[in-house]
């Protein structure tokens, strides 16, 4: 979920800060630096629709920030490839639910018209939002309202 970008010449933590759409703490945090050379490769954020970018901080658990986002915890370890007893560090960086957006993890036996009922959704705008399924348990289908 992140692009490089290779700073060039005349690029300043403000207007990088400013083009990417991103906050100048956020943008020394990912990469550990306050000042960009010109040439030097830094991460950015790609902007998602369905996931926000969030750093994980010294005494972070998954609990608060799930309660903070306002989504389930072990939706938020899934979505991360976690399990709920694993350690999470400072600077790790999660995948967290955008808010309007609805999550589902396909079990056995679901049918594309079982998912888009859970997600009391409009067909149509599922396919749209997803670009494969394949209805494979543990497949993750999202919807946007």
């Amino acid at each position: 979920m992140y692009d490089i970008y290779m700073v060039e010449e005349g690029d300043t933590l403000d207007s990088l800060s400013d083009k990417f759409n991103i906050s100048k703490d956020k943008l020394k945090e990912l990469n550990s630096m306050s000042t960009f050379t010109p040439g030097t490769n830094i991460i950015i954020p790609k902007e998602n629709e369905f996931f926000e970018v969030y750093i994980i901080k010294k005494g972070d658990n998954l609990y608060d920030i799930a309660r903070r986002y306002n989504t389930d915890y072990n939706l938020l370890a899934l979505l991360n490839g976690l399990n709920i007893s694993d350690y999470i560090y400072p600077n790790m960086t999660l995948l967290v639910p955008k808010k309007n957006v609805k999550y589902y993890i396909t079990k056995e036996n679901d049918t594309l018209s079982n998912v888009n009922k859970l997600l009391s959704g409009n067909i149509n705008n599922l396919l749209n939002q997803n670009k494969n399924i394949y209805l494979k348990e543990g497949q993750l289908i999202v919807y946007k309202d």
